[in-house]
C-alpha cells in the first residue's frame, strides 16, 4: 500500500460540482492499494498515518499527530482521497503502466476499509469517491508532504 500525505491548513474534494469530502486542519491522504495488499497491510498503514508526529508543537518542532494537534488532545481533520496513480511505473516510456495498482474491486475494497476503520479512531474523516473524477483542493502546511509504503 502506498499513500502520499499532506499535512494540510484545510482540503476538500469536489466531484462534479459538489463537495463530498472536507477538513480544516489535518492531513490529506492519497491512497493506493496494491495487488498483495490485505486489510492487515491498510491497519498499519492506517496506523502509521495516525502516530506520525509531523505536526509542530509549542516550540515549532515536530511532535504532534493528527491525533494530537495542540497537544492538549484535540484531534485534526483526516481525508482520504483513493489514488492508483501512485502505483505508477513510467520506467518504459513516456506513457506510465498501472500494472501494480491493485483490481479495482480490491482497490475499492481496501479504501473503503481505510475510511471504514479511520472513522473509528478520528472524530473527523472526510473521503473522495473512489473512481470518480475528483479535484482536490488544498492548502499545504509547511509544506509538509510525506511518502509511505507499507507491505
Amino acid at each position: 500500500m502506498k499513500a502520499l500525505l499532506q499535512r494540510v491548513r484545510e482540503a476538500s474534494v469536489t466531484v462534479e460540482g459538489s463537495v463530498v469530502g472536507q477538513i480544516g486542519p489535518g492531513l490529506l491522504v492519497l491512497l493506493c492499494a496494491e495487488p498483495q495488499d490485505t486489510e492487515a497491510v491498510a491497519d498499519r498503514m492506517l496506523a502509521k498515518i495516525l502516530k506520525l508526529r509531523i505536526f509542530s508543537d509549542d516550540a515549532g518542532k515536530m511532535n504532534r499527530s493528527v491525533q494530537d494537534l495542540d497537544g492538549a488532545g484535540t484531534p485534526g481533520g483526516l481525508l482520504l482521497v483513493s489514488q492508483f496513480t501512485l502505483a505508477a511505473d513510467c520506467s518504459g516510456g513516456n506513457r506510465p503502466s498501472f500494472t501494480a495498482a491493485a483490481p479495482a474491486a480490491l482497490g475499492k475494497a481496501l479504501y473503503d476499509y481505510s475510511v471504514a476503520q479511520a472513522t473509528t479512531l478520528l472524530p473527523h474523516v472526510a473521503s473522495g469517491v473512489f473512481g470518480a473524477d475528483m479535484q482536490v483542493a488544498l492548502v499545504n502546511n509547511g509544506p509538509v508532504t510525506i511518502w509511505l509504503e507499507m507491505a
